[in-house]
């Protein structure tokens, strides 16, 4: 896709000083309590960019690492979020790879949100970053550990990063894609999953979209009905946020946002990875699907279903009604 300018809610602070930011960073931990305010003000309304030269600014001055000083003083979802902030894109994305594999039992709506919806360099620097941290344990082998059977090898194809990213839609190719995913799922016993993991992990979105509409004229139906009818578990939910994000990513995770307020409970996990990661990338989009989708505002959702300074931030990412 073209690259269209930044549809952020989070944009560049004008007459930015980083030194002055980490100065307010520091008085707003020193002495007794903590100004959750004044951290909220100046790291919500900084692009990541800014945020790093802030790090450098504090380190500089205090001797210490901003992101360690506000660990120690802060807890719950608000330092989540205040955490996730410092990070760039790619590290917070390792970040919370990593965090969703830990210890007994694995978070796959994390690797699927993330390896579903990231763009072959992003991932490539995904890869990059956990290696390092890991100490040269790889993202595969992590995956490969921690995953099975056929969800493991859709989420070890994206890890490739080898998506065609052309915009070429080759038509015979797509008819033949069509028919070979409605062969190999509708129109037989039991489901060849390996003909959906080569046409919907490998092709380029264009092409994809136009797979979509091929399969709908043969089957009768919309390739999200299929896979629901013909898979479960992991595996459909990481073959529906494909094909979810490959038709618009604004309104995947719009959707991702609603699923994670609605009804009793917040999933805090998914509400703060998709505000820090979107925030400077789509969040107006991501809105506008939102009240789109659902007739409610992003903003009003995030009000009902979060309280304190939480909230506030994540109010702040979100940008007006």
């Amino acid at each position: 896709m073209a690259a269209i300018g930044n549809r952020g809610t989070v944009t560049e602070a004008t007459g930015f000083d980083a030194a002055a930011d980490a100065q307010k960073l520091r008085g707003a931990m020193k002495g007794t309590g903590t100004d959750e305010a004044a951290i909220t003000d100046v790291l919500a309304h900084r692009t990541i960019a800014q945020r790093q030269r802030i790090k450098e600014a504090y380190k500089q001055t205090v001797g210490k690492e901003l992101a360690d000083d506000l660990s120690s003083e802060l807890s719950g979802n608000f330092k989540s979020v205040v955490l996730g902030l410092l990070m760039l894109a790619p590290v917070y994305d390792a970040y919370e790879l990593r965090n969703a594999m830990k210890g007994a039992g694995t978070e796959e709506a994390c690797l699927i949100d993330i390896l579903a919806s990231r763009s072959n360099n992003e991932i490539k620097t995904i890869n990059e970053v956990y290696k390092k941290v890991e100490y040269g344990k790889t993202l595969e082998d992590a995956v490969s550990g921690d995953t099975s059977g056929m969800f493991k090898r859709v989420l070890v194809s994206l890890l490739t990063a080898g998506r065609d990213e052309s915009d070429k839609v080759d038509d015979a190719l797509a008819v033949q894609d069509a028919k070979d995913i409605y062969e190999a799922g509708e129109a037989r016993w039991g489901t060849d999953e390996v003909k959906f993991l080569t046409v919907l992990c490998v092709r380029n979105r264009n092409h994809l979209l136009r797979v979509f509409q091929e399969y709908q004229k043969i089957s009768g139906k919309d390739i999200e009905a299929s896979i629901k009818s013909e898979m479960s578990g992991s595996l459909e939910d990481v073959f529906l946020a494909i094909v979810k994000c490959i038709k618009s990513k604004p309104a995947f995770f719009a959707e991702r946002l609603y699923k994670s307020m609605k009804g009793l409970g917040t999933t805090d996990s998914v509400l703060i990875r998709i505000m820090v990661a979107r925030a400077e990338i789509d969040m107006l989009d991501i809105k506008s699907q939102f009240q789109k989708m659902y007739g409610k505002t992003l903003h009003s959702f995030i009000k009902g279903d979060t309280s304190g300074d939480y909230r506030k931030i994540l109010l702040e990412l979100c940008g007006g009604e």
